[in-house]
């Protein structure tokens, strides 16, 4: 949702929150004493056309909570970031990628200030007025006290998205899966610590995360403004992205728990919970052929608890899915390091281009995708408008048996050779390594995951049977000194440089 130019289109809708009383005849200042907080109801017209109404009260931690509400739309909001510093205003409507920034008055009455809207880029002017205090508005919430009590217990939900399949890779093994966790309190929760237990022996300790490091693991989907902290307001979503390393198998245990701290509001003790235990798969991943033959191809966006595979999460029929969780970019590199030579604009012009693109296992074709053009590398502009059916492009999938599937995407328009239905042999050409979908520059998508579909599915682990690890780092270079190091049974991560043996027979 967001709020077009007033000149240029029609208002799209807002779905923010400004609250519907007040507004008959306009609003004006509270009369008495000049307020200089923040603390009230404040009523606006954006753009001419939507009628706002802001309620704001004080929290408990000593800052400010509040909704917003349109009048015209009966959609009311929450706000975030409150800050009043000196006279400047400002709020964020996360859930629409809103901000508000203004200066309140020296009579405290009147807040004069712009709005902008994530994908508008233009500020839209938006004056509120105090038009009375909290309890004139039924949509306000009720007053919380100065300081948050003793808590009763922990007032979060934690669920793991998949059951953690053990994988190797970097030589240990691995445990890879995201917490879902919600604030179901009417206080901020923060996250300040998790520990991950052994769920058959709770007091042993398997991995703990806390700061800093467990800020970088946390998101809030659907914020695009959102710090990121580990801190959930009132009725806010979060995912914490887990990766759990072992030096054995034999040190995976059958079962997780995991023991989470909590700061709740302003209360001075922290809070401990543990959630009941989830089973941890130890059957051996899948083990493939590589999609791709030849030296010094990249792992780009490769496993990580960072890349941008890994912390994508979409939502797809009104459920949420990590189909990429594992999922490998593969670009080829020339010895100095580089994806391409000459003209960077020209596809022909990368290594990787044309690769011939192997199935890693026998199976039957389920899915496939030819003749979209492709794009221009890193043009601004794809050629195709991306849709969920061609976001990978000219593409291929394989049920590969045992409920699992291999994903291969971004070919050359008209070289996929493979139809629905038809039986495939691991190492048969698939088709040709191109730039189509979304893709900035040639290169080949792979992921295996449990559904039929190219986002619609659970990423899933799996072991290529042998690679040659070259080195680590986007900037590698061939001329410099390394030793490939052979590997078995693991799957490449993030940026790893490895080379891939002839096509599997």
């Amino acid at each position: 949702m967001r709020f077009a130019g007033a000149r240029n289109e029609i208002l799209r809708l807002l779905v923010a929150v400004f609250l519907f009383a007040l507004l008959a005849g306009g609003a004006s200042a509270q009369s008495g004493a000049a307020d200089t907080s923040l603390a009230g109801t404040w009523a606006g017209v954006l753009a001419g056309q939507l009628h706002l109404v802001v309620t704001i009260t004080k929290s408990g931690d000593g800052g400010y909570r509040g909704t917003l509400n349109s009048v015209d739309q009966h959609a009311t909001l929450v706000l975030s970031a409150i800050a009043l510093k000196g006279n400047s205003v400002r709020f964020e409507v996360p859930r629409v990628g809103g901000i508000y920034e203004g200066a309140l008055d020296k009579n405290g009455g009147t807040i004069s200030g712009s709005w902008t809207q994530a994908g508008e880029p233009t500020p839209q002017p938006l004056e509120l007025k105090r038009t009375g205090d909290t309890a004139q508005s039924p949509s306000a919430p009720a007053a919380l006290p100065a300081h948050t009590p003793k808590p009763v217990g922990v007032g979060f939900n934690a669920v793991a998205s998949i059951t953690p399949q053990a994988f190797k890779a970097d030589g240990k093994w691995h445990l890879v899966y995201e917490l879902h966790v919600s604030n179901l309190d009417k206080w901020d929760c923060r996250f300040t610590r998790i520990d991950v237990l052994d769920g058959g022996a709770p007091q042993k300790t398997l991995a703990s995360f806390s700061g800093s490091g467990l800020d970088k693991m946390f998101k809030r989907p659907g914020l695009p403004n959102a710090e990121k902290i580990s801190n959930l307001t009132p009725g806010e979503f979060g995912i914490v992205f887990l990766w759990v390393d072992f030096d054995r198998l034999e040190d995976v245990p059958a079962t997780l728990a995991h023991r989470i701290t909590v700061k709740v509001g302003d209360y001075p003790e922290e809070l401990t919970a543990v959630t009941p235990a989830i089973a941890v798969d130890r059957n051996p991943v899948v083990a493939i052929a590589s999609p791709l033959t030849g030296d010094e191809w990249v792992a780009g966006n490769g496993p990580s608890n960072a890349s941008a595979h890994r912390t994508t999460v979409i939502p797809i029929n009104g459920h949420a899915y990590a189909a990429q969780r594992f999922a490998i970019d593969w670009v080829e590199i020339y010895p100095d390091g580089k994806t391409y030579r000459g003209d960077p604009f020209d596809n022909k012009n990368y290594r990787a281009y044309g690769a011939e693109v192997h199935a890693v296992a026998d199976g039957t074709v389920t899915q496939t995708l030819d003749g979209l053009p492709q794009n221009i590398p890193n043009s601004l502009k794809l050629a195709v408008e991306l849709t969920l059916e061609n976001i990978g492009g000219n593409h291929v999938i394989v049920d590969i048996g045992d409920g699992l599937y291999a994903f291969y995407a971004h070919m050359q328009t008209g070289s996929v050779r493979v139809k629905v239905g038809d039986k495939v042999v691991r190492g048969q050409v698939l088709g040709l390594l191109g730039n189509s979908g979304n893709s900035s520059e040639p290169h080949l998508h792979f992921h295996i995951c449990d559904r039929s579909s190219e986002l619609g599915c659970e990423g899933l682990p799996y072991a290529l049977k042998s690679f040659d690890l070259l080195g680590k780092g986007d900037k590698w270079e061939s001329t410099a000194p390394h030793t490939a190091v052979p590997q078995e049974l693991q799957i490449p991560t993030e940026d790893e440089v490895v080379s891939f043996p002839p096509a599997a027979k």
